[in-house]
């Protein structure tokens, strides 16, 4: 009987299984007992543990990419800030917190995920360069000061949110309001 959507559906099983337990609770037979589906599902999509490890991450990049290419559309409309809250906390939405450190634990995937970003994977500098041309595009607007760097404050941004995610745990505080503090500071409210 065929799954509809199998690669999502075990993809958000695994960030329940890792949001609760960890990265060390991060097992194909779990996720796929999570999901709810047959064991050998997951080996039936992907080559092993760590190639569906990396193709969540790159997913979940792909995901805010998409939402930070979207930016552009959103020029003077609602509010600077408003508008890169909504893509820099995407990063955190899209199962980042759980999900973050998962690549580090397993250095395989983590080799397969700079591969894919080196040959053109949309990540972290995708979204870095779709903020650029937003801010870019407000400050022609005259949205932002004029003395605004773009490059700089998406800079910061991303980095800022990468930081947050490769620091955060399970149980952590919340990092979102901090991101969301860094955003006034750097383009207002």
């Amino acid at each position: 009987m065929a799954t509809p959507d199998v690669r999502e559906r075990l993809f958000a099983a695994a960030e329940r299984v890792v949001e609760r337990g960890g990265p060390g609770a991060l097992t194909s037979r779990a996720v796929t007992a999570e999901a709810g589906c047959a064991k050998g599902l997951l080996h039936a999509h992907f080559a092993g543990l760590d190639e569906f490890v990396a193709e969540l991450c790159l997913d979940r990049f792909a995901r805010t990419a998409v939402k930070a290419q979207a930016l552009s559309g959103a020029a003077g409309q609602g509010t600077v800030a408003r508008n890169l809250d909504a893509v820099v906390l995407a990063l955190f939405d899209s199962g980042g917190l759980a999900i973050s450190g998962l690549a580090m634990t397993r250095p395989a995937a983590a080799l397969r995920i700079r591969e894919a970003l080196e040959g053109g994977a949309p990540g972290f500098t995708a979204i870095e360069t779709a903020i650029t041309g937003y801010l870019e595009d407000e400050r022609g607007l005259g949205r932002l000061p004029s003395g605004t760097d773009p490059p700089v404050v998406a800079l910061a941004l991303v980095g800022t949110a990468h930081h947050l995610l490769m620091t955060s745990w399970p149980g952590a505080p919340d990092p979102r309001p901090r991101v969301a503090r860094l955003v006034a500071a750097l383009v207002g409210d």
